[in-house]
């Protein structure tokens, strides 16, 4: 699955052709985003196949959302898109101006354009991180991201002045997408096959391969924490929810301590373990989270029976379902890390 075929999200209309359909141009532009096209295929088509409308999304509980997100990344976007489809129902269906559709829990000016544009034919032109690079080089923008940002938004809403392209604006803001992913690439770019070559003020000053030009990153800071993996004689896991506001809200995580700056000894991290039982340092895994790098110390433990104090600020799983709850990424590399500990000793 490509890119095209990804955004590209149509359904039969009344006359044998096809329209799209706003619901899955939705959802396709809040998977794609800080998120890759190859991770977002075979999501996309799980998601739409348990839940075919926004209807049917809106009705779903939360958990069961977060479960069929989970190992997506930046967990927000799950819980944003279920309020919006509670939103869209109670409405009777997507708004369809940019205006009415920034208005809606979780999208932004990017993403109203580009349902606006894709689902509806408004005239607008979507700004995503490659027609930020098109625009860069279109207009030789020397200021570097994040800063020239409101520039290059500026001058791509004028990228569509042409007759064509207002006639034709879900077309015009795909194959802009497209341009942007392929021959306006960020490294290489194919100057000689693009149709604005001649336009192109960064091709004809030889810097369109520099452009855009960003900020340097600043060294993103380490934290570490001790995440606890206990499983039963009857092979269930003990879980917890966190929090419902902050990173990874209303997530499944195993027991654990706080994710801070130092790292944690073995004798403090233990006090927090959920339960007596023999520990033992199953592995460290490691995460990247879009501002820090974190680090997990991983105890695991067998016990015959939990009692009821253990699951008292928590609850239990089998462990062949809590593999598939809805555990982010970095639970689902510290289960595996416990679990493959445990059956190996």
């Amino acid at each position: 699955m490509n890119e095209q075929s990804v955004k590209n999200v149509f359904i039969p209309n009344s006359t044998g052709g096809e329209t799209p359909d706003p619901y899955r141009v939705w959802l396709s532009e809040i998977m794609l985003q800080q998120t890759t096209v190859k991770a977002v295929g075979p999501y996309y088509l799980r998601f739409v196949e348990k839940f075919p409308t926004v209807q049917a999304l809106a009705a779903a509980p939360r958990d069961d959302v977060l479960a069929a997100w989970a190992g997506l990344g930046y967990y927000s976007r799950a819980r944003n898109l279920h309020a919006c489809a509670q939103a869209v129902a109670a409405l009777g269906g997507f708004p369809r101006t940019v205006e009415g559709l920034r208005a809606l829990p979780g999208i932004g000016a990017y993403t109203a354009a580009a349902v606006a544009a894709i689902a509806f034919g408004v005239p607008v032109v979507p700004v995503d991180g490659n027609v930020e690079r098109v625009t860069a080089r279109l207009y030789n923008v020397q200021d570097p991201l994040p800063a020239a940002r409101k520039t290059l938004a500026q001058l791509a809403s004028g990228l569509n002045t042409d007759a064509s392209a207002r006639a034709r604006p879900s077309d015009f803001a795909q194959a802009l997408f497209d341009l942007g992913s392929s021959l306006c690439s960020p490294r290489q770019p194919a100057c000689g096959l693009c149709p604005w070559q001649g336009v192109c003020v960064g091709h004809a000053q030889g810097t369109a391969a520099t452009l855009p030009r960003k900020t340097p990153k600043a060294e993103r800071p380490v934290r570490h924490g001790v995440h606890f993996m206990v499983m039963d004689a009857a092979g269930h896991v003990l879980l917890r929810k966190r929090p419902e506001t902050g990173l990874l809200a209303a997530m499944t995580e195993l027991p654990g301590t706080a994710w801070r700056t130092e790292p944690w000894a073995e004798a403090e991290a233990l006090a927090h373990a959920p339960t007596a039982a023999q520990w033992a340092r199953a592995g460290v895994v490691k995460h990247v989270f879009t501002h820090f790098t974190l680090y997990v110390v991983v105890y695991a433990a067998r016990v015959e029976r939990f009692a009821n104090t253990d699951v008292a600020q928590g609850f239990l799983l089998p462990v062949t379902q809590a593999k598939t709850a809805s555990l982010p990424s970095i639970m689902q590399k510290c289960m595996t890390a416990g679990y493959d500990f445990l059956h190996r000793a």
